[in-house]
Formats: C-alpha cells, structure tokens, sequence
C-alpha cells in the first residue's frame, strides 16, 4: 500500500510514509493505479518529485527514515554529493568514500530506499550504464535509469547505452 502513487514520464513513482518521514519511493509501471497523496507528507514527496520531473535542478527538503546501514548511508551521503548531470562509477564513488568494493557501493546503490531523492541513478558501471535498483539487463529499470540520467544531462559529457 501506497501513500501515493504519481505519474512519471517513465511510469508511475510510488511514495511510502510512515510517522513523519518517507520511508520509500518505488518506481512502478505506467498501468499501475495512481493514488491521490493520503497525508501532508505524501503530498509533499508527491510534489518535490513532479517538480523534479518538470526540472532536474529541483531539490528535496523531505525527512527522511533513518533506514541503512553505516556504509549504506555512507554511499548515499556520496551519491548526494554528485551534481545532476554528472555520473560516476561505482569504482570511483568507492574511492570517494573510503571504500575498497566497488561491488559494495552497487549493491548499496541498488538498496536505496529513496531513488530520486538520493539519486543513484548518476552511478555507473566502469564498462556502461549498469544495473538499477537490483534489476540487471535490459528493461523497465534500465529505461527509467535512461530517462533519469537523460533529464538532467544539459551536455553531452556521457553516452547511454
């Protein structure tokens, strides 16, 4: 159960709160049911995020749950410090952060609770685009990565594949 459910241009976006911070936003497909925002929070998700739909510069001031573990939190506090527009690699965001695994910092990546808000879509593999949200190859996840990483490239600095 969703809190709310907004549309994306990829799809749908659904938005869980719980006492008075988001606990997780869930990229669904395009035929899942939209759900009006049930609470102040969850309109408020909802609307940051249409914003960022409508402008990759938007910002988010929500309250997050304190969900993770220390070095998962550790890669999310590094993956906010990479400017829309910009990637890096999961190699490269390992070594910002202190870390010898790129693989840990993936599988940090795809345990994200707050996609968009902590936007882990702007990590990649050393060989291409990578995987999304535990979901490898082609596909649904993939494409949302795509459009993510499309919307706020205001240069050609990157190639999709």
């Amino acid at each position: 159960m969703f809190n709310a459910v907004i549309d994306a241009p990829f799809g749908k976006v659904g938005i869980r709160t719980g006492g008075e911070a988001l606990r997780e936003i869930v990229y669904l497909p395009a035929q899942t049911a939209s759900v009006e925002p049930d609470g102040e929070l969850a309109a408020r998700a909802a609307a940051q995020i249409a914003r960022y739909f409508e402008d990759a510069d938007a910002g988010f001031d929500l309250p997050l749950a304190p969900l993770g573990t220390p070095f998962q939190r550790r890669v999310w506090d590094g993956i906010c410090a990479i400017e829309a527009g910009e990637v890096l690699t999961y190699g490269e965001l390992a070594k910002r952060i202190g870390s010898d695994s790129a693989r840990a910092v993936g599988q940090a990546c795809g345990d994200n609770p707050f996609p968009i808000v902590i936007p882990c879509h702007r990590v990649v593999s050393a060989s291409g685009l990578g995987g999304f949200a535990h979901h490898g190859g082609e596909g649904f996840f993939r494409d949302v990565k795509r459009w993510l990483l499309a919307h706020e490239c205001t240069t050609n600095r990157f190639e999709l594949r």
